[in-house]
């Protein structure tokens, strides 16, 4: 199945029906009268967030959605049928905007949520409803109100408590595979991932979403690579891990060129709490993985948790601090991060040589 994140799509709700021009016609009934009934009501176009889908894929083969035409009156009174409603199903966390992309109309943030996108026109009147003392046989009856019609813009951001960040090949997708059971594309080159990916995780009986979004680098607010459209995708997140990878040569410079791209980016991401993390420590030696360390922690300020996927080494803490932050924001509403004050781990103080 394919990854779409954004459809634009055409609706119609259906037009009202038109009321009847009719009359009593029975044998032996001398003053029969008007007996036209009214249209039925058109459909309504509605869209609901339903659990068990991740994409908008569907609405790649499907673009167009008009709900049914309301029945017209008939004789004898006779009231027209409703016209069917159309429902369009996406995921938990789509947006919903005008044709402009920009004017937002809904967020469907929780499974269930609906909303009626356009409503159906009215039925008319038919002839029965415009007698009177005064005009006895009105020969005339309402057409149905007409529908309305627009495009819209459907925008997924995945729903998920934590968002792995980074540049190409800093180990997110492996980090993934290991403390989940989601199985991203896993391969020695940059941008293997193409698109999101989720996975639940779980420590200590408490479980938490993961979204691991393509890589970023440098100029990728201005296009470069994939750019960063998928940044959306954890604009959600209570919490960022940003992993650098023990292979790069300046580790610092990696930290901060991701950290300008979420600048750039907006949407809040940069206010949003961030653990750090050196990841992929065990292709370095005990003093080489020292240096970087101290490099990435000048650089952001904390200190890094390492971890290695590979191994397994770290993985444990650096998921319970994930899991600290996301249950401090969830309860106050409030940004914390894990208390880091403690050294590096593993090291002990000592001087360079």
């Amino acid at each position: 199945m394919k990854f779409l994140d954004e459809a634009k799509v055409y609706i119609r709700s259906g037009d009202g029906g038109a009321g009847a021009v009719s009359f009593r016609r029975e044998k032996f009934v001398e003053f029969g009268g008007p007996d036209g009934g009214d249209g039925g009501r058109g459909g309504d176009v509605w869209v609901v967030a339903v659990n068990g889908l991740n994409t908008l894929i569907d609405f790649r083969f499907q673009q167009h959605f008009k709900a049914q035409t309301g029945t017209h009156g008939m004789g004898r009174n006779r009231t027209g049928a409703n016209g069917g409603d159309v429902t369009l199903k996406v995921p938990v966390g789509t947006q919903i905007f005008e044709e402009d992309n920009e004017t937002l109309i809904v967020d469907l943030t929780k499974e269930g949520q609906k909303f009626r996108l356009a409503k159906g026109g009215n039925g008319g009147f038919g002839n029965t409803h415009f007698k009177s003392a005064t005009n006895q046989a009105p020969n005339w009856a309402n057409p149905g109100l007409e529908g309305e019609e627009k495009t819209i813009w459907l925008r997924l951001k995945l729903i998920a408590d934590a968002g792995l960040v980074g540049l190409p090949n800093a180990g997110k997708s492996t980090f993934l595979a290991s403390v989940t059971r989601a199985r991203p594309k896993i391969a020695n080159y940059p941008f293997t991932t193409l698109h999101p990916n989720l996975g639940v995780a779980t420590i200590d009986g408490r479980e938490f979403v993961l979204a691991d979004i393509p890589g970023l680098i440098e100029g990728a607010h201005e296009g470069v690579g994939i750019g960063d459209r998928f940044l959306g995708h954890v604009e959600r997140t209570r919490v960022l891990l940003h992993l650098v990878s023990a292979v790069e040569e300046k580790v610092g410079q990696a930290y901060k060129t991701v950290k300008t791209e979420l600048e750039a980016y907006g949407g809040g991401l940069i206010d949003k709490p961030v653990v750090v993390a050196l990841s992929q420590i065990d292709v370095l030696d005990e003093k080489e993985l020292k240096k970087k360390a101290k490099e990435l922690e000048k650089a952001s300020g904390q200190t890094p948790f390492l971890i290695s996927a590979v191994s397994g080494k770290g993985m444990t803490e650096v998921l319970r601090a994930l899991r600290d932050v996301i249950v401090e924001t969830s309860g106050t509403g409030e940004t914390a991060l894990p208390d880091r004050s403690t050294p590096i781990q593993e090291f002990e103080e000592e001087d360079e040589e």
